[in-house]
Order: C-alpha cells, then sequence, then structure tokens
C-alpha cells in the first residue's frame, strides 16, 4: 500500500471514531511529532539560507546561463 493509500486510509479511520478521548490522543501524538519535526527543519533552513547569504557576500554565485551549463554538464546533456 503506498503512502497516499495509507493516508486516505487513516483518515477514514479517523472519521469513523466516536470516542472523544481517542481522538484527544491522536491530536496530542500529532502535536508532539509536529513539534519534534519543526525545530530540525527550521535549523536546516536557516543553516541553508546562511550559506547562501555568504556565498553571495563572497561572490560565489552564476547567472541562470552558467547555472543551465553546470546543470546540464552534470546530466551529461
Amino acid at each position: 500500500m503506498d503512502l497516499q493509500t495509507r493516508k486516505l486510509h487513516f483518515i477514514e479511520e479517523i472519521l469513523a471514531i466516536s470516542n472523544e478521548k481517542v481522538i484527544e490522543k491522536l491530536e496530542s501524538v500529532l502535536k508532539k511529532e509536529q513539534q519534534e519535526i519543526n525545530p530540525v527543519l527550521k535549523e536546516k533552513l536557516t543553516s541553508r539560507a546562511l550559506k547562501a547569504e555568504r556565498d553571495i557576500k563572497e561572490g560565489r554565485v552564476m547567472n541562470r546561463e552558467e547555472m543551465e551549463k553546470k546543470l546540464n554538464a552534470r546530466l551529461g546533456i
């Protein structure tokens, strides 16, 4: 079963739940998971942005044509 199918099945299962305590537990698990993921994502994005700023300041930039040539060479096009 692929991920998209699993998600849809999970949504159907949640919609069938009538016990409020179960819903509260699921909400709690989801909230905890999101809190754990967000700091990691924020750290990675911040790191990438700071590196990009340093690259720009130090002149490590390419125009579109240069980037296309580099990408095409890497892909063997």
